[in-house]
């Protein structure tokens, strides 16, 4: 039983770095994107900034769902909860943005 305790961990510790790693990596891209758009003067650059920046907070937020199967302490459970909640929020205030945005560029179309 210890050793698939051990297991677990490992395969779901090696599974929170990949997915931190791929959210950093996909906010830094859309953020090299979003400077890129800006310069070329897109009217879209804000809607793709938002779209890369909720993708790279979805697989944050995923890794921080993972964390929660290793966590054995109830503080450290509360703190992975507020952290899951404020990405969360984030998550949502960025969807919303992204949803008012379709709705402006819509009618110029």
């Amino acid at each position: 039983m210890d050793l698939l305790h051990t297991v677990l961990n490992s395969i779901v510790n090696l599974a929170i770095i990949i997915f931190e790693f791929i959210g950093v990596g996909v906010i830094i891209v859309a953020g090299l994107q979003g400077i890129y758009n800006y310069i070329r003067r897109d009217e879209l650059t804000r809607l793709k900034l938002a779209k890369g920046m909720a993708m790279g907070l979805e697989f944050k937020l995923g890794s921080e769902i993972l964390r929660t199967v290793v966590v054995r302490d109830l503080k450290e459970i509360m703190i992975v909860g507020c952290i899951i909640l404020l990405r969360a929020a984030l998550t949502f205030l960025i969807h919303w943005e992204i949803k008012n945005e379709k709705a402006e560029i819509e009618p110029e179309r």
